[in-house]
């Protein structure tokens, strides 16, 4: 039928169907859809439409059109991302996860922290760390966790992976996050929460290779000394010279990739084994994870993108 819309010049033309859907959608249909689902007004407002306003079938529908959105993202590259914790309350186990998004500003995102952060917690409670199994473990609010990270994908925009989940037990667990990008787990016998603070801090910004010289792998050892060999030969010296020259500069590189050779990031002029000694503890083992390490980013040229475009659009 043709009538004349009463706040607008233009004539429209609506059909009795029509004009019975736009009644029963009112503001108050849409802004629940929203508090809901979290989406645009536009997609809500599309997708009552659609469902003549039943809400219900509309967030059902919206559900499997994000199951199939977040089939689309996943060939995006997610390699920015944050990495939390969880930890018990006896401070005696941890679990670090590393969550991955396609931009560094979606990783800040209040939607995103909060998915992060109850992974983990799910994570921790389930004693489980396979990337798989945690995807069907149950998220909350009657959903699974893969699917609460589909929900957020429609919502976000961006492809979302849960990328790793590790375990880290000890007398004493200590954990530090350096700007969501890097996080450290470190396990003690002896000492106390700040000291494991301290180790993770330091372990963050000095990214040892292992706790002990001795636990170095023999094969990376012997990579080593061939180079240092081929250079120290270079300067023409006698053998015995040259055999001094190698083993001084393995006993300097292991000093630099042993967290206990360290010197202590908060007091240079401290040994990290003589502070775990003077506080009567030892380092078991750590997990230092940096976001995104591993994966292979898309190097983009956009120099050479805005000139394939100019050049596009020329034709």
């Amino acid at each position: 039928m043709l009538r004349e819309g009463s706040l607008s010049p233009f004539l429209l033309l609506i059909s009795p169907k029509e004009e019975m859907n736009m009644a029963a959608i009112t503001a108050g249909l849409v802004k629940e859809l929203r508090d809901r689902t979290g989406l645009g007004m536009m997609e809500c407002k599309k997708a009552l439409t659609e469902t003549d306003g039943d809400i219900e079938v509309a967030i059902d529908n919206l559900r499997k059109s994000g199951a199939t959105k977040a089939a689309k993202k996943s060939a995006n590259i997610a390699a920015e991302g944050a990495v939390h914790f969880a930890i018990t309350p006896d401070n005696k186990t941890a679990l670090i996860l590393e969550v991955n998004s396609q931009t560094d500003f979606v990783a800040r995102d209040v939607n995103f922290t909060a998915f992060a952060k109850q992974v983990a917690e799910v994570a921790l409670a389930a004693g489980v760390t396979d990337v798989a199994a945690i995807a069907g473990l149950a998220y909350g609010n009657g959903q699974t966790i893969e699917e609460a990270r589909i929900d957020l994908v429609q919502k976000i925009g961006e492809n979302i992976q849960v990328r790793r989940a590790i375990l880290v037990q000890g007398d004493v667990v200590g954990t530090y996050i350096h700007g969501l990008k890097i996080g450290v787990v470190v396990a003690l016998t002896g000492g106390d929460a700040e000291l494991g603070r301290d180790m993770a801090m330091h372990i963050a910004a000095s990214n040892p290779m292992v706790v002990n010289p001795a636990d170095v792998d023999v094969a990376v050892l012997a990579r080593e000394k061939e180079i240092y060999a081929a250079k120290a030969r270079e300067s023409g010296k006698p053998e015995n010279i040259v055999e001094k020259m190698i083993e001084g500069s393995l006993k300097k590189y292991l000093a630099e990739v042993s967290l206990v050779e360290q010197a202590f990031v908060k007091d240079p002029d401290v040994k990290v084994a003589d502070l775990l000694k003077k506080a009567g503890a030892t380092v078991v083992s750590f997990i230092r994870l940096e976001v995104g390490e591993g994966i292979e980013k898309k190097e983009v040229d956009f120099a050479a993108e805005v000139a394939a475009q100019v050049a596009a659009s020329a034709k």
